[in-house]
């Protein structure tokens, strides 16, 4: 990707506020949103991934919203591949790409291009899929456990990735090396940045929203979810409700602690990205248009 084209990034956990952040910046700087949120790329779950609402689309224009088939499972490649077009689009107009999402590794294959690790047998991946998480944990482990012990556990698609990788190449992933190359000077980013306690109230806060609007009918509109979406925080918990094996406090609770630990994760990734900027989540319209102007500027 060329400088020229290089978007401004807006990052943070889940709950942060990036998407109204980002439609004040698209507003205030002649911009355009593209999604950088690997769930919200699916269709038919719109209030279960907290997107964008129609209204907010109306406003300024959003891309990668809902253009997968809930059945479909996406990877950060493709991501990458769908992405890339658009933003160069955006540019040639002469509108500013502000990329807006919480997916650590499909931001990484945006910014710094896809690494070298081989591809996935597809049998190997159904087989992997079959296994229960602590199974995945405790077979990489035993392949790799130098991985084992630096990789976030409780995710299973990072742990299934890992051990997808060092079974199809022979090699424990520990041993590989990534190429994701691309200098951090090219890259512009806005981190928005929460007290723990103060995420943890909007993250129930949200919650208690999505169960309230119309999350129960979404789930029950989709006929065959895939892997990807089937895994979706809410959605299992959802599912349950709706099958009565849990009442509405208790899949509440239980979305409201999964969001929390998946937040953690997101925030532990990004403070490793060493470009992004970081600006209070609840700092005003003016500040972060100020922010952003600056990181441009620059």
């Amino acid at each position: 990707m060329k400088d020229s084209s290089q978007p401004l990034y807006i990052c943070g956990p889940t709950a942060s506020g990036k998407s109204s952040h980002a439609l004040t910046l698209a507003r205030e700087l002649d911009g355009e949103i593209v999604n950088g949120d690997a769930l919200q790329l699916y269709r038919g779950i719109e209030t279960i991934t907290a997107s964008p609402s129609k209204e907010d689309r109306l406003l300024v224009t959003h891309h990668l919203y809902g253009v997968a088939d809930p059945s479909e499972v996406l990877n950060a490649a493709q991501y990458r591949a769908m992405a890339l077009p658009i933003l160069e689009s955006i540019s040639a107009r002469g509108k500013l790409p502000i990329v807006v999402g919480g997916s650590g590794l499909y931001l990484k294959f945006l910014t710094h291009g896809p690494d070298d690790m081989p591809a996935t047998d597809p049998g190997l991946r159904s087989q992997l899929e079959a296994l229960s998480l602590e199974e995945l944990n405790a077979r990489l482990l035993e392949i790799d456990p130098v991985t084992a012990a630096k990789i976030d556990r409780h995710n299973p698609r990072y742990v299934q990735r890992a051990l997808e990788i060092s079974l199809s190449s022979g090699n424990p992933v520990s041993s590989q090396r990534s190429s994701f190359q691309i200098s951090h000077d090219a890259l512009r980013g806005l981190l928005l940045s929460w007290d723990p306690a103060d995420l943890d109230h909007r993250i129930r806060r949200r919650t208690s929203e999505m169960l309230g609007l119309n999350a129960q009918d979404e789930l029950t509109a989709l006929s065959s979810p895939g892997p990807a979406v089937s895994r979706a925080i809410g959605v299992p918990q959802i599912q349950r409700l709706l099958d009565g094996s849990i009442d509405r406090a208790t899949c509440e609770e239980e979305i409201v602690i999964a969001t929390r630990q998946y937040a953690k994760r997101q925030r532990t990734w990004f403070r490793r990205e060493e470009w992004l900027t970081p600006i209070p989540g609840n700092c005003s319209s003016h500040e972060i248009v100020t922010a952003a102007r600056k990181l441009l500027a620059d």
